[in-house]
């Protein structure tokens, strides 16, 4: 049987050699012979070759952490010789290659990140009202791939040129050398429409670096 059609040249697998490439704009193609990574649970779409999936703890620190925070950073580490492709309800996917770097990730965006980075929960502000927000993040920090995902393309604003605000559930990422803090406005007529307080909180940026914004507020900030 001979089959046509645009699909199986339009759609074939890319020939990138790196650790981590885009398959079209919203797959991660991982190439495992450069080592283990961690995966969000769930997110392995297919794989060729013999790769293994294995669910970690977390950790003690990270667990203590997550319950306090709401956040669920839910990663399993594969491993093995093959190539794997990874996820997340066909969001866009973003690769991100740290040189001995950091860089700090909204939780609900993590994808997948290289075994050589070392990865903590970080809590944005105490407190009960925001943490039910979702007010913390996920720090990469070494050498290696982290992949997010966003939902649509996102906007990467350069904060030191005019100081610059998000909607947590909006922002994805920002990288070192960016300060953030947060703002809380309480004129949010919005939130008053809603039923709410009228309190809405932002986040403030300033320094030297990027933020990475998505075009929705559908994802909770972890």
């Amino acid at each position: 049987m001979t089959l046509y059609g645009a699909l199986f040249q339009q759609f074939a697998e890319n020939t990138s050699q790196d650790q981590f490439s885009l398959q079209g704009s919203k797959m991660l193609k991982i190439n495992m012979g450069f080592g283990p990574v961690w995966s969000r649970s769930g997110a392995m779409v297919a794989y060729q070759g013999d790769v293994r999936f294995e669910k970690k703890s977390q950790g003690a620190a990270r667990f203590l952490k997550s319950a306090v925070t709401g956040e669920g950073l839910d990663l399993m580490k594969c491993s093995g010789a093959g190539q794997l492709f990874l996820a997340d309800s066909a969001s866009n996917v973003q690769i991100i290659y740290l040189e001995n770097d950091m860089i700090s990730i909204n939780g609900a965006s993590v994808l997948a990140i290289s075994d050589s980075i070392q990865w903590d929960i970080k809590m944005i502000k105490p407190g009960a009202g925001m943490a039910a927000g979702g007010l913390s993040n996920v720090v990469c920090q070494g050498t290696g791939y982290v992949a997010v995902t966003t939902a649509g393309e996102p906007v990467a604003l350069n904060v030191a040129e005019a100081p610059t605000f998000g909607d947590p559930q909006a922002v994805v990422l920002w990288t070192s050398g960016v300060q953030m803090n947060v703002k809380v406005d309480t004129g949010g007529l919005g939130s008053m429409l809603r039923g709410g307080s009228g309190e809405t909180f932002q986040l403030a940026f300033g320094g030297q670096g990027v933020v990475v914004v998505q075009p929705s507020e559908g994802f909770h900030l972890g």
